[in-house]
């Protein structure tokens, strides 16, 4: 059963999938979202299920340090609620707090340019997040 994980970010989607056991997560690609027309975003993301056979999208959700939902988890959820009229896909908000962060810190430390980072940051944090979804749940098992 494979995963895709999802980091939405405004100008940005950062794409990973996991292996056929859901074992690991990889980064995959980003897709530079498509401010006039956003269904363009979602037809890109349903063809990668679709080629993948993807049966569960966990998307970053975005919380607040508190665990508050700001505007940027509002968005995530907003994103979850649009991608349901594209595919009938098991979906899951997973809570995303510091993976940019945690994305960017492995980058910097793998000496990745600053130039190389920008392009891969968003897949880097869809892999984290992924990731993180994927142990929870073999650990939950």
């Amino acid at each position: 059963m494979k995963i895709l994980g999802l980091d939405v970010g405004t100008k940005t989607i950062g794409i990973a999938l996991s292996d056929a056991f859901g074992w690991t997560a990889q980064g995959l690609k980003t897709i530079r979202r498509n401010e006039s027309n956003e269904a363009e975003d979602f037809k890109q993301i349903v063809s990668l299920i679709e080629e993948h056979a993807v049966q569960t999208v966990v998307v970053g959700y975005p919380k607040n340090m508190d665990g508050t939902i700001g505007a940027s988890g509002q968005r995530s959820e907003q994103f979850v609620a649009q991608l349901s009229e594209y595919v009938s896909i098991h979906t899951e908000l997973w809570d995303e707090r510091l993976t940019t962060m945690a994305a960017e810190r492995v980058l910097v430390d793998a000496d990745v340019s600053r130039k190389k980072r920008k392009k891969v940051i968003d897949q880097m944090a869809a892999r984290l997040i992924l990731q993180g979804y994927l142990d929870r749940r073999s650990y939950t098992k």
